[in-house]
């Protein structure tokens, strides 16, 4: 009696993680489609289009980068180096040293000649305490505010404050820009005044040559837990967030490459401090704000406009950005849940909201736990040759395809891998992640849920190896 009520548990529960997969595919499959339109347009489109024409005409419109840093001794001098060779008419940049511990600011002041400088708020969202703002002597353009430790949400809030510009564009500390990334995200706001935010493309470093802040060499990373997050962020960003910018419904601004307009995110109040995902958090509370106020608006994302970061290299580092991610995705959307299924807020409500809280959210506990129902199922030999070909169609089968399909897409529209050999890596990390990589990465997920409901609050330890540079 007890065999057979346990038989009907792990039937019923593996028929809904299978009705998980089933609507989580076909969400990435519809978003694949409207992605691949999309980006086809889009290249169309660029070739009409000249940068230089952008940059030179009514494409300066001015721009204030803020970079918030905390212990970033390892990466700092080559961002900032990067952002001063950004190919931009008219624009600032602010580090906000976030009272790191290490040399960060010590580098920084020697590598571009800091002094102190007077500069007055231009806000006053409420931050920790601000104690020094330099200027360096080689380069008027850049800004240092020193400031004690807050969060990074409190160190872009500081940076805010201290920012004149119509729009400002978010980025991390360990972020290397293209030289045209900038111009490039700026472009929606010129054509449509009622653009309030515009995401970039986030792309992986790592394995990649740095020199004087720029990527002059493309390649994929040594590690293959580096390589296996090529991919993830190929499949996020091309397919996932295209998509949904292609529906009108971009709920998330990376916060490692995102312009915004100032006067709104001011108005909002700025960043979040009490959360770890400040970024999706904004843009959630953007879409709230403005939808509630009645007022025309855009979030949208510009997939050629292109950042590269440095990705976790270490199971630990890996194991507690996912963990902080998740958390981040929980917070924001509890938070905001007044917006799920209420027609109130439109495509946002009714489409992506949904999507992001009963699949995105939820979906690693049901997709954790249908493992295990799935393999006890297997253990006690009651599973049917049907079921279980089912059920590795829906799980692994269909991902496979689409991850495949993926890398054919990049390298039709934005080619950045030039060897033959990175290539078929890629393809070949499409059908391995499957295998151990994937279920790790729902055990980190699962993990930051838990850690949610735990209480925990802090980032954890962030590692950063440095950029691939040449000597000498």
């Amino acid at each position: 009696m007890i065999h057979q009520l346990l038989l009907r548990v792990l039937v019923g529960y593996n028929v809904v993680v299978i009705t998980y997969f089933v609507a989580l595919n076909s969400v990435y499959l519809l978003t694949a489609i409207l992605a691949f339109r999309a980006l086809r347009r889009h290249a169309r489109r660029l070739k009409s289009v000249e940068v230089e024409h952008m940059m030179g005409g009514v494409g300066g419109l001015p721009v204030t980068v803020l970079a918030p840093a905390y212990n970033e001794e390892a990466t700092c001098v080559e961002s900032t180096r990067s952002l001063l060779s950004l190919r931009h008419p008219s624009y600032e940049i602010i580090v906000v040293n976030d009272g790191s511990t290490d040399g960060t600011l010590a580098r920084l002041s020697s590598e571009f000649e800091l002094e102190a400088a007077p500069r007055a708020p231009m806000a006053d969202i409420p931050t920790s305490q601000v104690r020094d703002v330099f200027r360096s002597r080689r380069h008027p353009n850049l800004w240092v505010v020193d400031k004690a430790n807050g969060g990074k949400a409190d160190a872009l809030n500081a940076g805010l404050n201290y920012c004149v510009t119509p729009l400002f564009c978010a980025v991390d500390a360990d972020s290397l820009l293209e030289p045209d990334a900038l111009t490039k995200i700026s472009r929606p706001f010129l054509e449509d005044e009622a653009t309030a935010a515009v995401g970039g493309v986030i792309r992986i470093v790592n394995g990649c040559k740095v020199d004087a802040g720029r990527v002059t060499r493309v390649g994929l990373p040594r590690s293959s837990l580096a390589r296996f997050q090529v991919l993830e962020y190929l499949r996020a960003f091309l397919w996932g967030r295209m998509g949904w910018d292609a529906l009108g419904a971009t709920l998330i601004v990376s916060g490692a490459f995102g312009m915004f307009r100032r006067s709104v995110v001011v108005e909002v109040g700025g960043y979040a401090t009490d959360t770890v995902g400040e970024d999706m958090e904004l843009v959630v509370r953007l879409h709230r704000r403005l939808r509630e106020t009645g007022r025309r608006y855009r979030v949208v994302l510009v997939p050629d406009s292109v950042a590269w970061t440095e990705c976790p290299e270490s199971l630990r580092g890996l194991g507690g950005q996912r963990d902080r991610w998740q958390r981040g995705l929980v917070e924001s959307l509890v938070r905001h849940r007044r917006m799920l299924f209420n027609p109130r807020y439109g495509r946002i409500g009714m489409l992506v909201y949904p999507y992001f809280f009963l699949l995105e959210m939820c979906g690693p506990l049901i997709e954790g736990v249908g493992y295990l129902t799935f393999t006890t199922w297997l253990l006690l030999g009651a599973a049917s040759i049907p079921f279980v070909v089912a059920f590795l169609a829906v799980s692994f089968a269909f991902g496979i395809a689409l991850s495949i399909a993926t890398v054919g897409l990049e390298e039709m529209v934005f080619p950045r891998y030039p060897r033959l050999r990175d290539l078929l890596i890629l393809f070949w990390l499409a059908v391995a992640e499957n295998i151990g990589y994937r279920q790790i990465i729902t055990y980190w997920r699962v993990r930051g849920m838990v850690s949610k409901l735990r209480g925990v609050t802090g980032w954890g330890v962030m590692e950063r190896r440095g950029f691939d540079v040449p000597n000498g």
